[in-house]
Formats: C-alpha cells, sequence, structure tokens
C-alpha cells in the first residue's frame, strides 16, 4: 500500500491504482488529467511506490495543462472520424484566429464541402460512445508499421529525430495516433465544442482555461487571418511546414541557405513596408508599431529606420515609455501600493501629454519630451527636437497601435504595424507548434543571457505578460495596416542549446516543471545550429542569443 494526499484527504490506495479510480464515477467526465506531484499526468495513469506521499491534483477546464490535453483529445478524435470515414486522406491541423483550430484537408481533390455533415456526424458519435482511450507503450519499430497502416507517414518522420527507444501511442477502439500531448480518459469526456465549415477547412473551438472554460463566441478577424494564411503559404514554398523539414535542411549540410533564406523573408518584409510608406509618405506622419512579448521589436523597429533611411525617409524616434505617469501618482490612480501596480494599463501613461506632443511635432513646432528615470520612478526633462515635413514619427510600444493613445492624429495619417511570430509550424500534421511557446523560448533565453533572470523566474512572470497581451494588445491588432510575421524558421534550431540548459535546471519537484517539461519535449525534436557566426550581426534572433550589431 502507499499513501497519497487526494483532494486534501489521506488516502491508502494498492500501487497499480489509477487515478480514475479514486474519482466518484459520476464526477469523471467533468475531469480532464490530473496533476501528481508537480507533474501533469493522465488519469489512467497507474500509481507506484514512488508516489507514496505525493499530493493528487484533479485538473479541470479551468487549468491551462487541462485545456491543451482537451483540444488535443478533440484533434484526436477529429483524425479518428476522418480515417473511419476517408481512410485514404490526410488531414493537418494549425492554429487559426478566434482562439481555434483550423483543420485542412491535405489530399488534393477532395471535396470538403460534401464530407462536413458526415465528419460533423462521426465526431457526435465517437463522443457519445464514450470510447476509452488507452496510452500504449511500444518500439519505435512497432510505431512505424502502425504509423504506414494508418497513411501517418509525417509522423514516421519525426520518429527519427526522437532520443528515446520507445514510443507512446493512444488507442481508441481500432485507431491509433499520437498528438504530442496528454489525453483524457475516454471520448465522452469531450463534451463542449464546436465544429464549422470555414473555407477552405473545417473550424474547431474548444473551452478555454482563461475564460472560465467557454467556449468564446467564434470572431472573425481578417487581418490575422491573412497573416496566418500567408505565413502559411511561405511555410510551403520554403518547404519548412514540419520539424522534419527543418531537420532535413540541416542534415544535409544546407544549414547556411536555410538561415539565409529565412533572413531574406524578413528582408522582404521590410521591403514592401518599406515601399508602403514610401508611397505615401506626404500622408504617413506616424509610424505605430505594436506586439506582444519577444517578438522582436527592439530590433525590427531599427532595421524599419534602416529600411526608411535607405530611400531618404529620416524617421525620428519616440520612447512611449517617457510617458509613464510618477509612480506615487499611478498609485493614487489605481488606489493600490506600488507593489501592485497594474504598470501595463493604458491610464499609466500620460495620454493627454503624449497626444500634445504628438500634435505639436507633427504641425512643425519645437517640442521638449520627457525622459523617464526608471530609478527615481518619475519623469525628468529631455531632449528638445523639431521634426520636418515628411518625416515620420515611429512610436513602440504595447498601446501604440490603441487609437485612445493617438487620438489627436488624424487615422490617414498613421500607419500601425502588427509585430508577432505567426509561422505556422507543425511537429507533424495532426500537431502544430504553439506560437506562445516559441516566445516564451525566445524570452527564457533572452532573460538568462541579459537580465540574470532563471527560467523559473521567466515562467512564473509569464501569465501575468499574456493577461496583459490578452487586454491591450490583441484586441487592436486588427486595426493593423502591415502584420509582420517575425518568426524566423532556424530559431529553435539555434535557440534548443541554452533554452535546454536553462529549462533543465528547473526539476520535477518545482511548481515551473510543468511548463518547462512541455518546452523540452518541443525542442528535443529539433536539430542544432551551434554555429552562429552564420546568423547576420542584424538578425532579428540575435535580439534573443546576442551578438546584434545594434548593440555595438
Amino acid at each position: 500500500m502507499i499513501k497519497v494526499n487526494f483532494n486534501n484527504q489521506q488516502r491508502s490506495v494498492e500501487e497499480g491504482t489509477r487515478v480514475l479510480e479514486l474519482v466518484e464515477p459520476r464526477e469523471r467526465k467533468n475531469l480532464v488529467v490530473c496533476q501528481v506531484g508537480a507533474q501533469v499526468k493522465e488519469l489512467n495513469y497507474k500509481l507506484s511506490e514512488k508516489n507514496d506521499g505525493m499530493a493528487i491534483k484533479l485538473l479541470n477546464l479551468n487549468n491551462a495543462e487541462a485545456g491543451r490535453a482537451y483540444s488535443a483529445t478533440l484533434r484526436y478524435i477529429v483524425a479518428m472520424a476522418f480515417y473511419h470515414l476517408y481512410p485514404e486522406v490526410k488531414i493537418g491541423f494549425s492554429y487559426n484566429v478566434s482562439r481555434s483550430i483550423s483543420c485542412q484537408v491535405l489530399t488534393p481533390n477532395f471535396n470538403l464541402s460534401r464530407a462536413v455533415d458526415e465528419v460533423t456526424a462521426e465526431v457526435a458519435r465517437i463522443i457519445e460512445a464514450d470510447l476509452p482511450i488507452e496510452r500504449v507503450t511500444v518500439t519505435v519499430a512497432e510505431a512505424e508499421e502502425i504509423y504506414k497502416k494508418y497513411r501517418l507517414d509525417d509522423k514516421i518522420e519525426i520518429l527519427k529525430y526522437r532520443p528515446e527507444s520507445t514510443v507512446h501511442l493512444y488507442k481508441c477502439g481500432d485507431y491509433y495516433n499520437y498528438l504530442h500531448c496528454y489525453m483524457v480518459p475516454s471520448t465522452g469526456c469531450i463534451h463542449n465544442y464546436r465544429i464549422a465549415p470555414y473555407s477552405p477547412g473545417l473550424i474547431i473551438q474548444y473551452p478555454r482555461h482563461d475564460l472560465d472554460a467557454t467556449v468564446p463566441e467564434f470572431e472573425e478577424e481578417a487581418t490575422y487571418c491573412r497573416a496566418l494564411q500567408r505565413a502559411g503559404r511561405w511555410a510551403e514554398k520554403a518547404k519548412i511546414r514540419t520539424v522534419s523539414d527543418i531537420n532535413r535542411k540541416i542534415d544535409r549540410g544546407e544549414t547556411l541557405e536555410f538561415v539565409q533564406m529565412c533572413e531574406a523573408y524578413h528582408n522582404r518584409q521590410l521591403a514592401e513596408l518599406g515601399d508602403r510608406i514610401e508611397s505615401d509618405i506626404e500622408n504617413v506622419r506616424l509610424v505605430a508599431i505594436a506586439g506582444p512579448s519577444s517578438s522582436g521589436k527592439t530590433t525590427f523597429c531599427t532595421r524599419l529606420r534602416m529600411e526608411l533611411l535607405s530611400r531618404g525617409i529620416n524617421p525620428v524616434t519616440i520612447s512611449m515609455d517617457d510617458y509613464y505617469l510618477d509612480k506615487e501618482k499611478i498609485c493614487a490612480m489605481q488606489g493600490k501600493p506600488a507593489s501592485k501596480l497594474d504598470l501595463e494599463h493604458v491610464d499609466c501613461l500620460d495620454i493627454e501629454q503624449f497626444n500634445k506632443d504628438l500634435f505639436d511635432l507633427i504641425n512643425g513646432e519645437e517640442v521638449t519630451l520627457p525622459r523617464f528615470n526608471f530609478k527615481s520612478d518619475k519623469r525628468e526633462r529631455g531632449k528638445t527636437i523639431r521634426v520636418e515635413q515628411n518625416v515620420p514619427i515611429i512610436i513602440e510600444g504595447i498601446h501604440a497601435l490603441n487609437e485612445k493613445l493617438t487620438k489627436s492624429i488624424p487615422k490617414h495619417q498613421k500607419f500601425k504595424i502588427y509585430i508577432a511570430p505567426h509561422g505556422q509550424m507543425n511537429i507533424d500534421d495532426h500537431s502544430p507548434l504553439s506560437l506562445t511557446n516559441a516566445r516564451l523560448i525566445r524570452r527564457i533565453v533572452r532573460d538568462m543571457k541579459f537580465r540574470n533572470c532563471s527560467a523559473a523566474r521567466t515562467i512564473d512572470m509569464w501569465q501575468s505578460v499574456r493577461n496583459g497581451e490578452f487586454r491591450w494588445i490583441y484586441p487592436n491588432e486588427e486595426n493593423a495596416d502591415y502584420v509582420f510575421n517575425s518568426s524566423l524558421g532556424y530559431e529553435l534550431c539555434v535557440l534548443k542549446k541554452q533554452a535546454m540548459e536553462a529549462l533543465m535546471q528547473i526539476s520535477p519537484t518545482d511548481p515551473q516543471y510543468l511548463v518547462a517539461n512541455r518546452l523540452i519535449k518541443t525542442l528535443k525534436y529539433f536539430r542544432e545550429i551551434d554555429d552562429e557566426s552564420i546568423i547576420p550581426c542584424n538578425s532579428l534572433v540575435r535580439e534573443f542569443i546576442g551578438g546584434s550589431c545594434f548593440n555595438v
């Protein structure tokens, strides 16, 4: 017998007992996964002597890790439904607008419009049948044979890059698959979702942990959708749609060519931006740049300025950070002590003064800018400038696209740029790579290298960062005139070594282990690029690994 703390109660259980067996039958369908000690486990996890004395916590859809398992299981069921109905058809999943998953048919000349109702009905049937989902362990050779049977050739490719000698698969009835994520114990646990046609495929929606476990209403986001579609087309053309595609380039000795190709794509986007701004330079007086954390905004702003300089346009850059209100004023405004302030709130900026200074500068007036002293938490007198006609002003910050911040400037005089990594990349056809995880990996490496901040500390701060992004950045993306895709197809190969070293310092008993383990499982598939000398000194990735010529 072993002792565990289950739901804050001490229990003695036999070795081999599944966590699910500790749960009342009527409650089982409302659960997704569990946490044993500091690790996420499936509800079918068998307890052993090593779990003696550990706490077991049941996780529902208000938990982020549970949400990932729920989403993965729903994708598994959709793939299973396609296999039952159309075994010769290949499908792929990717992230899409309105926090949803897109399912597209990869087999040419398949008429999806006639299949929508059948697939939706088969998904419902599988869920209604409440079929058990079993995790099985097989050898690599056995996994290859199973994948061949189910025509999952992309999964055979990724097996080459796994360091382990065995493979985990999930079996449900007569179907096998693996989606690089934990799964719920049975199909009947999936009880809230939406599937709808959305050209050129299907949109799949599921409950979000950050929305009180509800399925959000679908919102059309044309700007974001076009950005994702463009990123997807680029990945197809460049043959970097999956991790295996990327690794093959390195295995073939094409690393330098691969790096330069990705950098050329950034150069092309910068040239497009230069064309757009130059063509309307008589009207464009303000270039506003915003994006979520670790998007590469600092390097991008500098490179955009260089692009405009090459066209005879000499923009002036103004730091929005210099317009922070004094800390004591923010405390009085929010009614909180300094340690509890929401410093990302738009009202922490002196909006009135910012608008006035922009208005005066654009109209040819001389303006003395403020300079915020972050040591004293007070504004000081800064430099005095005047802006010539046809010279745009560049501003960058999380609120740069918020109309409230630039209301004194007519819309036709503003050119708004949203920057974020929008790489449409998958581990395999059924397992899209999280863009949020990619940014977190960037930030972990940068924070460790330049801010003396451990991976554990960065992970601790990440949810607060994400909350600010959802509140202040994402709602304004649709207002952008241009979306710059800051993803570099090779970047995780470069970031892998430093990120893994930082993440491996987090022990299985640390509270940050859940996230760290997830990131490690993603990074392990990538080949490493050790020779950083092949990365241009002005590359956006230099902002995270160091060696940027802009920091000299």
